[in-house]
This record gives C-alpha cells, sequence and structure tokens, in this order.
C-alpha cells in the first residue's frame, strides 16, 4: 500500500506516464491511424515520403515494429504490476521509453535525410529497454511464470536487427525472415495471452461456468508455433519441402481452431468486449491455414496469409484489448461506449477486404486496399477520440497508476 509521500509523488506526476498502457497505448493506436492514412497516400500517387530505406520496408516495418510492438510493450509494462505487486514502470524511466519509441517512428518517417545509423540504433533500443523494465520486477520476486515474455521481446528485437540488416545488405530474404517471423512470434504471444485470459473473461462476461483447459491441446498448439517459428529463424524451413511445411502449418491451424471453439464465440454476441476478441483469436488458424495453403499449393500468397495474422488477428485483437485494459486499469467500469462495436466492425470488415476479397477478386486490389485501410483508420480514430481523456485523466478510483 502507498504510503502519504508516496500519494503526493503520484497526484504530481502526469497522469499519462503513470503506467505504461498510457502513453503506449495512445501514441500506439494513433500512430497506427497516422501510419496507415500515409501508405494510402502512397497507394493513390498522392504523395512521396522521405522514409528510411523504400516505402515497403516503412510500412511492414513500423506496422510490426512501430505499432504492435508499442501494444505489446504497453500491456506487458501494465501487467506486471499485477503479475508481481510491484509498481510497474512509471514516470522519468517511463518517459524515456516513450521518447525512445517515439524518436524511433520519426527516425523512420524521415530517413532519408538521416545517416541511417541514426534510425537503425534508436529502433532497435526500444525493445531490449522495454525487456530489461519487464524484467527487473519478475526478477525482483523470483517470478518464473511470466520471464519468458522477456526473451519474446529480445527475439523480436532480433527480428527487428534482421529487418536492418537484410535490407542494408540488399539481402530482401533476410529481410522477410525478420518480418515474417515477427509475425509469427506474435501470432504465439497472442496464442499465449489469449489461451490464459479469453475462457476467464467469457465467463466472467457471459456469466457461464468458464472453460477449462485441455493441457496436452495447450502444448500441442502452443508448441507447433514455436517449431514453426524454430525452422524460420534458423532458416532450417528452406531445406524442407513445402509440403512438410504445409503439415506443419496445417497442423497449429487445426489445434488452435479447436482450442478457440471450445470457448463457445456463439455466446458472446451480446458483450462487444468479448465477441471481438472471440473473432480476432479466430483469425490465427485462418492465418495459418492461408500459409498451408501457400505452401501447399502456391495458389495463396503469403502476402494474403500475413494480412488475416497482422490485420485480422492483430489489429482485431489489440483494438479488442486497448478498449478493455484501458478501462480497467483506469478505474472504470468494463462497458465500453456504444460506438466501440462500430470500431471493432471496421477491423473485422477492413480484414475480411484486404484478406479474402483482394484475393478472391485480385482484379479491384487497389480498391480493396483502400476500403480496408480506410476502415482501419476510421477504427482506430475512434478508439483514439473515445479514448483521450481516459488514457490522460487520473483514474476514476482515485488510485495508483
Amino acid at each position: 500500500m502507498l504510503q502519504i509521500t508516496d500519494l503526493q509523488v503520484e497526484e504530481k506526476m502526469w497522469p499519462l506516464l503513470r503506467q505504461a498502457f498510457r502513453p503506449m497505448f495512445l501514441l500506439g493506436a494513433t500512430f497506427s491511424a497516422l501510419a496507415m492514412m500515409l501508405w494510402l497516400w502512397v497507394l493513390s500517387g498522392s504523395i512521396q515520403l522521405p522514409v528510411f530505406g523504400d516505402v515497403m520496408f516503412w510500412h511492414s516495418h513500423e506496422m510490426i515494429f512501430g505499432f504492435v510492438a508499442a501494444i505489446i510493450v504497453g500491456f506487458l509494462l501494465t501487467a506486471v504490476q499485477n503479475w508481481t505487486g510491484l509498481r510497474a514502470t512509471h514516470g522519468k524511466a517511463l518517459g524515456i521509453l516513450t521518447l525512445v519509441w517515439l524518436l524511433g517512428r520519426l527516425g523512420l518517417l524521415f530517413g532519408a535525410f538521416l545517416p541511417p545509423i541514426v534510425p537503425i540504433v534508436i529502433d532497435l533500443a526500444f525493445l531490449p529497454l522495454a525487456a530489461v523494465l519487464l524484467a527487473m520486477p519478475l526478477i525482483s520476486v523470483k517470478q518464473q511464470r511470466n520471464l519468458f515474455f522477456v526473451p519474446v521481446l529480445l527475439l523480436l528485437a532480433l527480428c527487428n536487427a534482421l529487418m536492418y540488416y537484410g535490407h542494408m545488405t540488399g539481402r530482401f530474404d533476410l529481410q522477410q525472415v525478420g518480418s515474417q517471423n515477427a509475425v509469427i512470434l506474435i501470432t504465439l504471444l497472442m496464442a499465449i495471452v489469449g489461451g490464459r485470459v479469453l475462457p476467464m473473461f467469457t465467463a466472467n462476461g457471459t456469466m457461464t461456468e468458464k472453460v477449462q483447459p485441455i493441457v496436452w491441446l495447450d502444448r500441442l498448439s502452443l508448441g507447433s508455433l514455436w517449431l514453426i517459428f524454430a525452422l524460420q529463424i534458423t532458416q532450417i524451413s528452406s531445406l524442407l519441402s513445402g509440403t512438410v511445411m504445409a503439415a506443419l502449418y496445417a497442423v497449429a491451424a487445426v489445434l488452435l481452431a479447436i482450442r478457440c471453439a471450445r470457448w463457445k464465440i456463439w455466446i458472446t454476441w451480446r458483450v462487444p468486449l468479448l465477441w471481438s476478441f472471440h473473432l480476432a483469436y479466430w483469425f490465427l488458424p485462418v492465418g495459418l491455414g492461408l500459409f498451408a495453403l501457400h505452401h501447399a499449393t502456391g495458389e495463396v500468397s503469403v502476402s494474403t496469409a500475413i494480412h488475416a495474422l497482422t490485420v485480422g488477428a492483430m489489429g482485431n485483437m489489440i483494438l479488442s484489448m486497448l478498449a478493455r485494459v484501458s478501462l480497467g486499469h483506469s478505474g472504470r467500469p468494463l462497458q465500453p461506449k456504444k460506438i466501440m462495436s462500430v470500431a471493432f466492425l471496421l477491423v473485422f470488415v477492413a480484414a475480411l477486404l484486404r484478406v479474402f476479397a483482394a484475393w478472391l477478386w485480385p482484379q479491384d486490389t487497389y480498391h480493396w486496399y483502400l476500403y480496408a485501410g480506410g476502415a482501419w483508420v476510421l477504427a482506430y480514430l475512434i478508439y483514439v477520440v473515445v479514448y483521450l481523456p481516459i488514457l490522460t485523466l487520473p483514474r476514476a478510483d482515485g488510485r495508483p497508476g
């Protein structure tokens, strides 16, 4: 329990820096809308951006290591306070971490004006710094269960470094290794976190009995993702046939689908914070299944499979978690404004258009990209507008954080 002096310090602190979810969620969501808007203008030929490298590198890099990485860090550095009972990163330390992230985004956006080493070094510092801040309270209380998130952040940093190395050396294959394995690693992270919280959220939100985990199913589903990641990051996958890789992706997809089906999406339709989360999780087996089709037949592009995981799973799950965590950790009831249901549906529509419409009707691909991107921008702007006062004002219940 905080002492009087601690409470006085808390009251003097800018609310935005009292917990990591505040700046990371607000800036991350704002950046995702801005970055997508700029990308759409580039596609339409309306503007040219002075970005680091080229616009394709910038788009793929920033949506993963700019947007998604910010949300992951904000979530983990907030959750660790509940896990350990210790005050998580806040104040000056959080301000420095946020500044590093922000300078990384500016460095990549205006990279044409800078020596390449400048944006690279700044951006690469973000995830290792976050890993250290996450590890400190976990090690302090000797909590082993959640310590694995630290190497996950470091593996993400490795993928980021591979993207840069591939780009700087002209090795597009290594650049792809970095970006695609970051997506698989984040997919694994979503599968882990979703498996922990979704059954509990569903039970609490629908007043039904919690679905108990099946240990072997959880281990096989998560283990299959770890195996895919290990084979790809080490490039052993290049030595395997397409049939073998297709089988691995198909097994992972089926196992995750069975896992998700047990959580009964059909009982959640009256609770937006639940059905949006369930829809997001269902895109995990969909994306993995599309990867299986890519390796088996070649009729599905890697881009289509990747966007099922990024737009479909990450886009939907992140927005759902932003809406939920922002309320819960600001001392407010878990009852989002009705317009957030519109935002959830917009991201879902964006995924359908970017993945399936662009795949099935490729002659209109450009228009599907524009419609999907527009839906994404509007969805995340809704979140920013609705949650701006929540993220920038003190907790409603007067507690610290």
